[in-house]
């Protein structure tokens, strides 16, 4: 509790920049309705409540997108993994979050200096034959510079930004008291489980300040694409590489996908789109590990046509289950199958309160809207989303690791369309999701498959006697419980339990209030700047005690 309270007096300064920009951007409400306006008018910091005219007259789309941008590198980061939430906004929303970006200015080398120094062991002009001090690329975690290892090998240097981790904490903290209140505060916000997504986008923004991660990630796509000679994966130096710098291979070769600009490089932009679709969905139906993020950027076209990648800061994972249900989703709709689609969709909605009927109905009237469709002229991109969208309108959840698939898929398609105007991604998909369903079926597989299965029976049979015993023993002894999930109830406890809180702080703070005093009058014992020790601390506890029960009658609204 003290420690909360001191996090919150911590954090007001960027509270107050947080605020100021979001009631700039139209999005007052907002701030009224987390709480924090109260909170810093209380503290002393004045808000002014409005926004330029110009900027009122922006969508809302666009000024989300522009808070963001101005927020800085975490808000940029969210706008982002917002931008892979097919299942909450429409395609407008993510078209505005799609735009936001993490180049920022460079920060100078002299700043970045001493963390290189003390990473490397040494000098960088010591440790390397040549280092280029003008970045190559910088970001909002990190920025690149050019260098050449002592036996000639191009290398790029990868260095994180001296003290971005603090500010990114201190947005972390704001952001999680922010979903805690969403999701206790307001019902709509509640079946998006706001704390867990934000619990997720630490994970992830925890995954992108180790750059040693990354060097991890590297390694295993090279492992997995290690006997493929049309896919350049980038060697990482593990000896120069930690959490805050890494050394990886330079890959030359052309970003952007002009066709014109591919063809006067000796290069087939048709094979290129080709050979990108198959090795990225090699990475998803095959391995389930796969590059995240594979816009233009990040995609690189070698001489014979050969396929590059880089950036591997944001990598999607799938388990064996997950994989074997996306094939399946792919086989339904392939297939038309209204069924095998439904349930999968009800697979995902997981313990969500639905309308099945209703569930059932859009099904197969989305299925009916394809249903004149040759399967090459199905855009996986607009097929996706139109699943998301009736996900939205049944208020289904989609699984956070399918988010980022499909935000994958669609970037993919997206981009082997600007390479060739004739791609249709759906070719390149349906081999894999045949391959996939008949290694499925092959008589070893049935067989595995059957072993397992019968051991798992039998271990549930051996197990039987011993389990029905405890639970025979438990009923005479009336320990059998009966759990009932009440969310009402379970919100009304948290508020008791909040209120109990504060009452047993209140008669702590005034029982070490009355105490103090009475040492005070104690001659004799230690002391501190002439008074008593042990009454000061009690005092300066109690103050403490006296602030976190401010904060958090402020916090709660409870005036």
């Amino acid at each position: 509790m003290l420690w909360e309270t001191i996090s919150v007096v911590r954090d007001l300064p960027r509270l107050h920049e947080i605020a100021s920009v979001m009631i700039r951007y139209g999005w007052g409400d907002l701030v009224r309705l987390l709480g924090i306006s109260g909170v810093l008018e209380r503290a002393g910091r004045v808000l002014h409540w409005h926004s330029t005219s110009e900027i009122s007259q922006l969508d809302a789309p666009v000024r989300i997108r522009r808070a963001l941008e101005e927020l800085g590198p975490t808000f940029v980061k969210l706008g982002q993994l917002l931008a892979t939430r097919v299942d909450m906004f429409p395609p407008h929303w993510i078209a505005e979050f799609e735009k936001l970006h993490s180049q920022v200015p460079a920060v100078p080398y002299e700043i970045l200096h001493a963390d290189l120094v003390e990473v490397l062991g040494g000098e960088p002009t010591e440790v390397f034959a040549g280092f280029d001090p003008l970045p190559l690329a910088a970001a909002s975690i990190a920025q690149v510079h050019r260098a050449t290892l002592k036996d000639g090998t191009p290398v790029v240097v990868k260095i994180r930004r001296p003290g971005i981790e603090a500010v990114i904490r201190a947005d972390l903290r704001i952001l999680e008291h922010a979903a805690k209140l969403l999701d206790s505060e307001v019902a709509d916000f509640r079946r998006y489980d706001p704390v867990h997504m934000v619990s997720q986008f630490r994970r992830s923004l925890n995954r992108e300040l180790d750059l040693a991660k990354e060097a991890r990630n590297i390694d295993q796509f090279a492992r997995h694409f290690a006997n493929d000679p049309l896919v350049k994966i980038p060697r990482v130096y593990w000896e120069f590489t930690r959490d805050r710098v890494n050394v990886q291979e330079e890959i030359v070769g052309m970003a952007g996908v002009a066709p014109d600009k591919l063809r006067a490089r000796g290069l087939d932009p048709r094979l290129l789109a080709a050979r990108g679709a198959d090795t990225v969905l090699r990475m998803v139906l095959e391995h389930g590990y796969f590059h995240a993020d594979p816009h233009p950027g990040n995609v690189l076209f070698l001489p014979d046509n050969r396929i590059g990648m880089i950036d591997f800061g944001m990598v999607g994972m799938l388990t064996n289950p997950r994989r074997h249900q996306i094939v399946d989703l792919l086989h339904a709709l392939a297939r038309k199958d209204e069924q095998g689609l439904l349930q999968i969709l009800l697979d995902w909605s997981g313990e969500s309160v639905l309308d099945e009927d209703r569930l059932a109905y859009d099904v197969a009237e989305l299925l009916y809207s394809y249903d004149d469709l040759q399967l090459k002229d199905v855009k996986i991109g607009a097929l996706l989303n139109d699943i998301t969208a009736l996900m939205r309108d049944n208020n289904l959840m989609l699984p956070a690791d399918l988010t980022l698939l499909f935000k994958t898929l669609i970037t993919l398609e997206g981009l082997g369309q600007q390479l060739d105007p004739e791609f249709h991604m759906i070719d390149h998909v349906t081999p894999f999701v045949e391959r996939v369903i008949q290694r499925r079926y092959t008589p070893q597989a049935l067989l595995a498959r059957g072993r397992k299965s019968m051991r798992e029976t039998l271990d549930v049979l051996a197990d039987l006697p011993r389990d029905l015993r405890h639970l025979l023993r438990d009923m005479r002894r009336g320990r059998v419980k009966v759990d009932l999930d009440l969310k009402r109830l379970d919100q009304f406890g948290h508020q008791l339990d909040r209120a109990s809180n504060r009452l047993t702080m209140g008669i702590l703070t005034a029982s070490l209030v009355v105490g103090s005093s009475i040492i005070m009058t104690v001659e004799g014992g230690p002391q501190l700047f002439g008074l008593p020790f042990f009454g000061l601390m009690g005092f300066l506890i109690a103050f403490f005690n006296s602030l976190w029960i401010i904060f958090s009658i402020w916090r709660s609204g409870k005036h």
